[in-house]
């Protein structure tokens, strides 16, 4: 895939949603905003205080979690779309204060995630922007078809668990089997993502040498 293969999301095109406890869109050539997060990275009881806090954000909307997951298509997108990114700004609050072993904090396993988001690079994917933080990653990647985002997402996170386990002589999972993906919308939107992605250590307070960042001119 060349930059003029890649484009935001175009609702008039064809496009797919899969639902699953987030739900996934995808379209080929569409930008997509991915995020992972490592499998220690929210201990049980900062889950609980995450998901207190999306039910009192729903619960402000009139929405149980019930009703969030049973009946989303039937919500009005523009309110999804408020409480999908008020919901990542819950979550990314509560990663950023660094919970779990952090091991994506040490050089030599970054290494090995943006190696890996790298290696197929304007073959079977477009890459624009990464960023590995201690326990979470974000990057902004176009795939060449549909179906090809989360079967893609499995395959880099398989090969890096592998990885990162091997070179840290231990086993057990490392990422989180869901994800976070958001088909970029606008031109000005993918913009404020790459800022996001950018800034991430800086609004973490994170040390240098603890995080890597990845960024392509475009």
């Amino acid at each position: 895939m060349k930059k003029q293969d890649i484009g935001t999301f175009d609702p008039n095109a064809e496009y797919s949603v899969l639902e699953r406890g987030l739900p996934h869109w995808s379209q080929a050539g569409s930008v997509c905003f991915v995020s992972w997060r490592l499998h220690d990275s929210l201990p049980r009881s900062v889950l609980a205080q995450l998901d207190g806090e999306i039910e009192s954000l729903l619960r402000r909307n009139g929405l149980t979690i019930s009703s969030w997951c049973s009946n989303r298509q039937s919500i009005a997108n523009k309110l999804v779309d408020d409480l999908v990114r008020k919901m990542f700004a819950i979550r990314e609050k509560f990663l950023d204060q660094g919970y779990g072993d952090c091991v994506l904090a040490q050089p030599r396993c970054a290494n090995i995630v943006i190696d890996s988001l790298r290696y197929f690079d304007e073959q079977r994917y477009f890459l624009t922007d990464a960023i590995v933080m201690p326990n979470h990653v974000h990057f902004l990647c176009a795939f060449r078809a549909e179906t090809e985002m989360l079967s893609q997402c499995r395959s880099w996170k398989r090969f890096t668990a592998n990885a990162v386990n091997k070179k840290l002589g231990r086993r057990g999972p490392l990422w989180q089997v869901d994800q976070f993906d958001r088909l970029v919308r606008s031109d000005a939107e993918f913009e404020k993502f790459r800022r996001y992605i950018a800034e991430n250590p800086k609004r973490a307070g994170l040390e240098a040498g603890t995080w890597m960042h990845w960024s392509k001119k475009l």
